[in-house]
């Protein structure tokens, strides 16, 4: 369990989990706006959906050696990809004016791709951190250090640790029970697989992958130069599983009403016992603060009692690994080959790195995004798609609220609440109205580890300076040039990057039905992210309250279950299903989503028939352009890894939420007796 579970359930809804991307499709858009080729009209709609609307682009499409997983998303990926390699190589291969933004993309840039340089650095970059590791001789020492490796969780998409350096993360929001309270979360971490359960199954699938983790952590080690490696990496790998004994679990994780507590300054010394916390948290930067966010409290306990029983020796050790494999890019390339061979290849089956250039878009897009958005926005962005899509954020929002109103069996109180969060819902459309400050970020045009260790630094800072201030509702957490959007519930607002903005999403030469079942079914799963099994825990303000009457809620649970004993049934693999709990907050999302934005859609006809386009009805048009959206492809080892960490069904499921719509039944005519089939008393309507 990594400390950036949090972010998965403080930042709710992303329309996918990152890095699945979309179909390989080089179809040009027409009125029509669907893939008519990638089609399989041979199949029956109401046996198999997802052939029908996707199986020849399943059989066809073949997955690139680089990538684990491709989906829809992977079309406007490619496009976003290529606007910013033209735009950051420009910037990278001008003049830039010194201490701008561009002159930071530049040196960024420039220090990343240059690999014959830091392969003659060598491991000289890292060497003064090392020494301070090596330096720790007493509890005290180690508490400092490990207050000094920790960073801002800012991703919360990410399905492994930001930083796997950090015993602890930091999340700097407004607390969960403490409205207009801006405080620190601290999060567990110091995992270097992707959660607790790789470590404790006993799946042989998981025993084999820690048999070859504690392979690599032992080879990166030689790498290093670093003696004595094979008892090291024993060490280091005993310890890491005590930390994951330490962890709760994914569901205790997401089981956000539980996870409120707020503990004082004396509390830590109190109820986590172990750390020199006055040591630590002078290191931290937080020395001056009272009050903090225990978000995992039973992990905070049993890791700082680690803290006090492992030996020191290990925790040296760790660290010391930890710190060269969160930094192998900017290390010498066979450290950064080992780390690709273990995480692309052993984790995720992709049998080739990406390309340094791209890899250095990435590094760009992570530690100075908001500048590189800037530039994007200006320069790909129109004005009028940004007004297009607003519109139909305010339709979609409005048919949402109509589909409240018309609730029967919802109490009259509950419904005032939840009408009063749709309409105060803050929705940010292509990027934030004000912009990020790195004028404090020191990036170097030859020192390419440096880069990472100031931009860490200069995150946290940012992070750090929203305490004692009021909540920024307006805040976005996903840059311009991301392919996804968000639900913030504890702010009540959306995001809905610019790059999502495209095609296969939105194309403002297509029809209203593939708009509205392509980007208007992502507008309203994020709508109805606010409405899901955790989002429904919060209030129009963020604040987590029950603002529900006992039947309401528990008319309001029954459908959840419902929904996931119906993914519990889908079969990803032989043996593996789809954990319909641990993914019920994004098939909720789907299903009131996709029926909001439907509803959207026939509001927007203005009670005109939808015109009949290639043979497809327009009913027929946006149900194709849902599915269409999640076209996904996947290695099995992705496939095993998603199942098993992510609360995203795989896409071809999620294009499976058409079967709890009514309308679905109608427009393709589908019978009882056919394999989707659900009786009217099984679809599951929640909202």
């Amino acid at each position: 369990m990594s400390s950036s579970r949090v972010l998965s359930a403080l930042a709710l809804g992303a329309v996918l989990v990152c890095g699945v991307a979309a179909c390989n499709r080089n179809t040009t858009p027409s009125e029509i706006g669907l893939d008519l080729a990638a089609m399989d009209t041979s199949a029956l709609p109401g046996d198999d959906f997802y052939d029908y609307a996707n199986g020849a682009w399943q059989r066809n499409t073949e997955i690139p050696a680089d990538r684990a997983t491709i989906g829809s998303f992977y079309r406007a990926s490619l496009e976003t990809e290529r606007q910013v390699t033209e735009l950051v190589t420009g910037i990278a291969q001008s003049t830039p004016q010194a201490d701008t933004d561009n002159a930071r993309i530049a040196n960024f840039y420039n220090a990343y791709i240059n690999t014959a340089a830091i392969d003659a650095a060598g491991m000289a970059p890292v060497q003064a951190d090392l020494a301070r590791f090596n330096a720790i001789n007493s509890r005290t020492d180690l508490s400092r250090v490990l207050g000094e490796q920790i960073r801002a969780d800012v991703d919360p998409l990410n399905a492994t640790d930001f930083n796997t350096e950090n015993l602890f993360g930091v999340f700097v929001t407004q607390g969960l029970a403490t409205p207009g309270e801006v405080l620190p979360y601290l999060l567990q971490g110091g995992l270097g697989l992707p959660e607790r359960e790789y470590y404790l199954s006993n799946d042989p699938d998981m025993v084999r992958i820690r048999g070859e983790y504690r392979a690599y952590i032992e080879h990166v080690l030689t790498l290093a130069g670093i003696s004595d490696a094979a008892a090291r990496a024993q060490r280091i790998y005993d310890l890491e599983t005590q930390i994951a004994r330490g962890h709760v679990t994914r569901e205790q994780s997401e089981d956000i009403p539980s996870s409120a507590a707020v503990w004082s300054r004396a509390d830590l010394n109190q109820r986590a016992p172990g750390i020199d916390w006055d040591a630590f948290l002078t290191a931290a930067q937080l020395s001056s603060q009272q009050r903090f966010a225990a978000y995992h409290a039973p992990a905070i306990t049993r890791l700082a009692a680690l803290v006090a029983s492992a030996p020191i020796q290990s925790w040296k050790d760790w660290l010391a690994f930890h710190q060269i494999n969160s930094h192998a890019d900017v290390l010498p390339s066979a450290i950064d080959q080992a780390h690709f061979a273990f995480y692309g290849t052993t984790l995720a089956g992709t049998p080739q790195q990406r390309d340094r250039a791209r890899r250095a878009l990435d590094a760009l897009n992570f530690y100075l995004g908001d500048a590189v958005g800037h530039a994007y926005v200006d320069r790909y962005f129109p004005a009028s798609a940004r007004e297009e899509v607003q519109g139909m954020v305010e339709n979609i929002k409005a048919a949402f609220s109509r589909r409240i109103q018309g609730l029967s069996w919802m109490a009259d109180a509950t419904r005032a609440e939840a009408q009063h969060k749709v309409e105060t819902i803050v929705v940010g459309v292509g990027y934030p109205d004000s912009w990020r400050d790195y004028s404090h970020y020191d990036v170097s045009a030859t020192d390419a580890y440096a880069n990472e260790i100031n931009g860490e630094r200069a995150e946290y800072a940012h992070q750090l300076a929203k305490l004692g201030h009021p909540m920024d509702r307006n805040e976005w957490w996903m840059t311009p040039q991301t392919v996804n959007a968000v639900n913030l519930p504890v702010q009540n607002a959306l995001n809905f990057p610019a790059a999502i903005l495209q095609p296969p999403f939105f194309n403002p030469n297509a029809d209203a039905a593939y708009n509205y079942g392509a980007i208007g079914a992502v507008i309203g799963h994020e709508i109805s992210h606010s409405f899901d099994n955790n989002g429904a825990a919060f209030d129009s303000t963020g604040a987590l309250r029950n603002w529900w009457t006992e039947a309401d809620l528990a008319n309001f649970r029954q459908q959840g279950e419902a929904l996931a004993r119906q993914y519990d049934t889908y079969e990803a693999l032989p043996g593996l299903h789809v954990n319909g709990a641990l993914t019920l907050g994004e098939n909720i999302a789907d299903v009131a989503g996709l029926q909001a934005a439907y509803d959207a859609y026939h509001a927007s006809l203005n009670g005109q028939e939808a015109p009949v386009i290639d043979g497809l009805t327009g009913d027929q048009r946006f149900f194709i352009a849902y599915a269409q959206t999640w076209a996904t492809k996947m290695r099995d080892e992705a496939l095993r890894g998603r199942i098993a960490t992510d609360g995203h069904a795989p896409g071809m499921f999620r294009a499976l939420t058409v079967r709890n719509l009514d309308a679905w039944y109608t427009a393709f005519n589908v019978q009882p007796g056919q394999a989707l089939y659900l009786a009217p008393d099984e679809r599951v309507h929640v909202w």
